[in-house]
């Protein structure tokens, strides 16, 4: 089998496209941002990988995809359950080897508590979601973290677009970055799914033993779900920016959640929602 290193990058597609302007049409090669499924599947010692989720995403980062899920899920407590991170190596079908993502625990995996019929898309997250209620029962509230100026805080929309390379070449991915109370940029991640993003970022933290990630700022491109809340709560991640509006369960969940929510950072200017003593106005 090749081995999993040797694989091609593939986040990004090649297409021919006819771009029609100026009342002409010409014909020429453009780039996409690779969308393609894949299977989360868990075991534990001596049982067989049974899937719990399958997501939509660009491939890259997978294995930290996998563990993040499962962490900001509530599936997994933490580093020390994880045994392995691998490929599925059994399946019939090359062409999906890299589409299939086994995480093997180092204790036994109860499939029956994680039958939530997990379906992510790369555009609402997950599909009948566990209730507010239900979240807090496996998320605290997160720690008071730093103070963050409101210089920083208008800064982090340009340097999340600065470090960008995919969305350059396709002008179609969301990304998520996580910054300290600088400003600093400490890492990155795209996806054509927001959620995705986040769930990276948290996954490469908990392979590191970084968790939790008290003393990072997270900043989203586009809006701030309640999915992307409850995630970033499970990363321990005090202070949540974004370029657009949060919808009104991701603010009551920030608030009930102990998040400093700021949304619509652009032209200099942002709105904060909930626990907005960590801005040093």
């Amino acid at each position: 089998m090749k081995d999993p290193a040797e694989r091609p990058r593939r986040s990004t597609s090649s297409v021919r496209v006819r771009t029609v302007g100026g009342g002409l049409v010409s014909e020429r090669p453009d780039r996409l941002a690779t969308e393609e499924p894949m299977e989360i599947r868990v075991s534990g010692p001596g049982q067989e990988a049974t899937p719990v989720a399958v997501t939509m995403r660009t491939p890259g980062a997978d294995f930290e995809l996998a563990a993040g899920f499962l962490f900001t899920e509530g599936l997994i407590s933490g580093r020390e359950e994880i045994a392995q991170v691998s490929y599925c190596e059994d399946l019939p079908d090359d062409e999906q080897l890299f589409n299939v993502v086994t995480v093997r625990l180092n204790r036994p995996w109860n499939a029956d508590a994680a039958k939530r019929n997990f379906y992510t898309t790369s555009s609402c997250g997950i599909c009948g979601k566990a209730s507010l209620d239900e979240v807090e029962v496996h998320c605290s509230p997160v720690a008071p973290g730093p103070e963050v100026a409101s210089d920083v805080i208008r800064s982090l929309p340009g340097k999340l677009r600065e470090g960008q390379p995919v969305f350059d070449q396709t002008g179609g991915l969301h990304a998520a970055g996580l910054f300290d109370a600088t400003g600093s940029l400490t890492a990155l991640r795209e996806d054509v799914g927001r959620h995705n993003a986040v769930d990276k970022l948290v996954g490469e933290a908990l392979l590191a033993n970084g968790l939790p990630l008290t003393d990072r700022v997270l900043q989203v491109s586009g809006r701030v779900s309640f999915e992307i809340v409850q995630k970033a709560a499970m990363g321990g991640l005090p202070v949540i920016a974004a370029i657009s509006a949060p919808s009104s369960l991701a603010v009551e969940a920030g608030d009930r959640l102990g998040i400093t929510i700021v949304g619509f950072v652009r032209d200099d200017r942002f709105n904060v929602y909930s626990h907005a003593y960590r801005i040093a106005f």
